[in-house]
């Protein structure tokens, strides 16, 4: 089974990591390149990414003839994507606790923050009474 978790933070202002001293955001970083590294020892990362703030996000809508249309930033959301791993695990406890994990990632001072971490399962394709 695949699994995506879904690192949501908070925006990128305020206690984001942005305003972190120095030293705390390198603990930070330092724990989420170890800890995809585990997963990948482990074989169980089938893949991991941050993304870029969302000020460089936009929002794609098809227009006449298929031409896109972009949309700007969205600066009233509280949240936002981080990051994502996609892991390849046998049950999706096993995806929980992987989750649960990444959650407990340093933030100021060492304290874990408890970031929530979206996890879904990756379909192989539509439900099998819609093909």
């Amino acid at each position: 089974m695949k699994f995506i978790l879904m690192m949501n933070t908070m925006k990128a202002t305020g206690n984001s990591i942005g305003n972190w001293p120095k030293e705390d955001i390198q603990a930070h970083i330092a724990f989420m390149i170890g800890f995809s590294k585990e997963l990948s020892a482990s074989g169980v990362l089938v893949s991991s990414e941050g993304l870029a703030w969302p000020d460089q996000a936009k929002v794609v809508r098809a227009g006449v003839n298929g031409a896109p249309i972009l949309d700007g930033v969205f600066p009233e959301s509280k949240e936002f994507l981080a990051g994502y791993w996609v892991v390849k695990v046998e049950s999706p406890e096993q995806a929980y606790q992987i989750a649960a994990r990444a959650s407990a990632a340093p933030g100021p001072g060492g304290t874990p923050l408890n970031m929530p971490i979206e996890v879904r399962q990756v379909m192989s394709g539509p439900p099998e009474e819609f093909v």
